[in-house]
């Protein structure tokens, strides 16, 4: 497997990832101001599973350009 399939196939997850943090936050805020105290730890999560995902979508972009 090339270095772009193998970059494809873990920005799936990644994806998945980053699509089950937003729903964690999007649920959290409509129970608000039910666990009110999880909204930095949750959030966290989002930020991260994002940061991520674009940092690996710059990643493929680069390998596909070269």
């Amino acid at each position: 497997m090339s270095d772009i399939d193998s970059l494809k196939a873990e920005l799936k997850k990644l994806s998945a990832r980053a699509v089950k943090a937003k729903m964690d936050l999007h649920d959290l805020s409509e129970d608000l101001p039910v666990n009110w105290q999880q909204i930095p730890e949750v959030a966290a999560r989002a930020l991260d599973a994002f940061s991520t995902l674009e940092a690996k979508r710059a990643e493929l972009k680069q390998l596909e350009t070269a």
